[in-house]
């Protein structure tokens, strides 16, 4: 019985979700970044680490991005010894909850990478917080890896700013990755093994579905 009730009630906050763009569920349509690397003419694998609110939402977006063979939710902007969820959880280590982007640059580009976490994979303009969660550990991040993510991320930031294209300007902040921690495993796959929590279900489903909507030629599913 009570298997039963949640099930309805998850699929009852979704609709509302998606119906009222509350939460995680709205999307912002905007245009390609005018600088970008191209795509390359052979495989390899490079990483992209980002931030953006409750990494559980973000990993599930980019699990479903072409082009991504995995996305590993960690801790990043702080030490190694205060990556820890429940120091994290204080928001007094640095650390911001990540994502650790693996991609073959050869089906997509890193620009196009930021291009889903500025429009469908959370809010850039939300100073400390996203959505419900509020705290330094839930900012808006990019952890550049080298001088050409970080070219194309600032180049790109103020491309959309100028053009005004969310109507406040972006708090994203540009730091250098000095190093990414592997989150607990609990929190892997968290989407995937807990799909009708009502967090998930109101907060992060909907970016997937966006995802699936506004970008029908990045979208995959699942690897």
């Amino acid at each position: 019985m009570y298997t039963v009730m949640f099930i309805g009630s998850a699929i009852l906050l979704i609709g509302f979700a998606m119906s009222c763009g509350i939460a995680g569920a709205s999307a912002t349509e905007i245009p390609d970044p005018v600088v970008d690397a191209p795509l390359a003419t052979t495989k390899s694998q490079q990483t992209a680490v980002l931030a953006g609110g409750c990494f559980w939402g973000i990993e599930a977006v980019y699990e479903h991005v072409k082009g991504v063979s995995g996305a590993k939710s960690g801790y990043a902007g702080g030490s190694a010894a205060s990556a820890r969820y429940d120091l994290v959880s204080s928001g007094q280590t640095g650390h911001a909850e990540s994502v650790e982007i693996t991609y073959d640059p050869s089906q997509v580009t890193y620009g196009q990478l930021l291009k889903v976490f500025f429009s469908v994979a959370h809010d850039p303009t939300e100073l400390n917080r996203q959505g419900p969660d509020r705290g330094t550990q839930y900012r808006s991040a990019i952890f550049y890896a080298n001088d050409e993510q970080k070219r194309i991320a600032l180049a790109y930031i103020e491309q959309l700013n100028k053009a005004k294209v969310f109507g406040q300007e972006i708090v994203t902040q540009l730091a250098p990755l000095d190093s990414f921690h592997e989150a607990e495993a609990y929190h892997q796959n968290y989407l995937e093994r807990h799909p009708d929590q009502p967090y998930i279900v109101i907060n992060d489903l909907p970016k997937v579905e966006n995802l699936r909507k506004q970008f029908p030629g990045l979208y995959k599913d699942k690897f």
